[in-house]
């Protein structure tokens, strides 16, 4: 049966996809875990912003709830230069070989950690001068892009690498299948992690006490740049190199299903740490 199923896995593996970090099924597991962990009055803010929908004019790219808010910013990658704009916003490429260096990653505000706080200033605009304040449509696309960013920080490879494209550029097997280390990380491994038993955003945060949650959400976007920057050293080149800032293999390592237990539940938690600060800044935000 596996030899017959391999050749199709290994097509679907190379068929060409859009950046999209986390894939859809962990942005709006991270979204799901906010929207969970949230005050009551801060969801109904964001039923409100949703209500401008249709005025950003991105029928396919919809905007229903914060499901659909946690992908819109990769789905509107399909519309070409309207929102090409944004393209760099989504990673910071912190060499993982180096002393953390953040300003260094971050030109001119162009990366995820400078988004995420510019993105949440422009949501919790609250100025009672009309000519001041930032039209409905504004923040609902702030909002966006928050729910969005704030996943896409809390994937390592979007805050570290080795000057390799976020792990594009360093070939491996996930399994049977060939993949590169971006890949792996965005869908594979969170896919299965998320999807591991007890299963889904809400068995994912089961395993964390309420303590251990409220202290998740401690910390500066700066300080949770710099673990997952840690975290794609350690769990991510360390996972499948002895020395993760050694020579590239010279042939494709392989994530077999040992390592990928030990990573699951990193995975996880990272999904939880991303929901539960994702909830604390929109909170702060909209409360």
């Amino acid at each position: 049966m596996l030899k017959r199923l391999l050749p199709l896995l290994v097509f679907l593996a190379l068929i060409p996809t859009p950046a999209a970090a986390w894939w859809e099924y962990g942005h709006m597991s991270v979204a799901s875990v906010a929207w969970m962990e949230m005050k009551p009055e801060t969801r109904i803010a964001i039923r409100r912003l949703l209500a401008h929908a249709r005025e950003l004019e991105t029928p396919t790219c919809p905007l229903r709830d914060i499901r659909d808010a946690s992908y819109w910013p990769d789905c509107v990658k399909t519309l070409g230069d309207r929102f090409s704009y944004a393209f760099a916003w989504h990673y910071q490429n912190v060499d993982v070989c180096k002393p953390f260096d953040l300003k260094a990653a971050c030109k001119d505000g162009n990366c995820v950690s400078a988004q995420i706080e510019r993105n949440l200033k422009l949501l919790a605009d609250k100025d009672k001068d009309p000519k001041k304040r930032v039209p409905a449509r504004e923040r609902l696309m702030a909002l966006a892009f928050l729910v969005h960013f704030m996943g896409d920080l809390h994937q390592p490879f979007h805050g570290g690498d080795r000057s390799d494209r976020g792990g594009n550029d360093f070939k491996m097997h996930y399994g049977v299948i060939p993949t590169n280390m971006h890949s792996a990380w965005d869908g594979y491994l969170p896919d299965r992690a998320i999807s591991t038993p007890p299963g889904e955003p809400r068995g994912v945060l089961s395993e964390f006490p309420l303590e251990e949650r409220i202290a998740m959400r401690s910390g500066t976007v700066e300080d949770w740049s710099r673990e997952s920057w840690a975290a794609a050293r350690e769990y991510g080149y360390g996972a499948l190199m002895a020395d993760p800032c050694g020579p590239v293999p010279t042939t494709r390592p392989v994530l077999d299903e040992a390592t990928t237990q030990r990573l699951i539940p990193i995975v996880r938690r990272q999904v939880a740490r991303g929901g539960e600060r994702l909830a604390r800044l929109l909170d702060e935000a909209l409360s």
